[in-house]
């Protein structure tokens, strides 16, 4: 099995821990970079590089909860599994909510352990996905007219053409034409596909 394009960065401070997770990664065909500290993982960490991330929660100066806090707030949007010696229930609970993809206790399980980065490994990918089409979308909106970018804007409200002409008085059979030349330039070949990529690109329906 091989994955190559996906790094999982490792932070621990116990040194036999990131190496023995680092040569059961590399024996499944993963690519691994390992930090003893969180530090060294801030300043040395590669955003651009498909991967996710295996922080242990007990470090010291920064517990793996901070660090995830961390990253988020550097803009970086990276799967984190947790690991931990503890079976500390309320800290699995806050790593969850604050998006952890797993929550492993040490020792841990080899096939849990694969099973958490296959899983983290799919997530990483759908979110990449969808980061890749709002700016694939961002970039198609700036190519419309003005009248087009309004009429995107009704349109994802649910407007009927009739009403749109109505509103920015003109006639129904312009904004058919502005309409057509929206979708088409837009990409997409339904309305529910227009809004969709909409509310992920951020833009708000008008209400009218």
């Amino acid at each position: 099995m091989t994955e190559g394009g996906f790094t999982v960065f490792l932070v621990d401070d116990d040194a036999d821990v990131l190496k023995a997770l680092a040569r059961l990664l590399r024996a499944s065909g993963y690519d691994s970079r390992e930090f003893a500290t969180p530090q060294d993982f801030l300043r040395e960490h590669d955003a651009s590089l498909p991967g996710c991330a295996v922080f242990d929660v007990v470090m010291p100066d920064l517990d793996g909860l901070e660090l995830q806090q961390a990253l988020t707030a550097s803009g970086v949007e990276r799967p984190v599994i947790f690991l931990t010696g503890r079976g500390d229930i309320p800290t699995s609970v806050r790593a969850m909510k604050a998006g952890a993809v797993d929550f492993l206790t040490k020792p841990v399980n080899a096939d849990a352990f694969l099973a958490a980065i296959d899983h983290a490994r799919e997530q990483e990918s759908r979110e990449r996905e969808a980061r890749a089409e709002v700016v694939s979308f961002t970039a198609r909106l700036a190519t419309l007219t003005p009248r087009e970018r309004q009429v995107l804007g009704h349109v994802i409200a649910g407007r009927l053409n009739k009403q749109i002409a109505y509103d920015l008085g003109t006639v129904e059979k312009t904004i058919k034409v502005h309409r057509s030349r929206m979708m088409e330039k837009m990409g997409v070949r339904s309305l529910a596909e227009l809004v969709r990529m909409a509310e992920r690109a951020g833009i708000q329906a008008q209400h009218y």
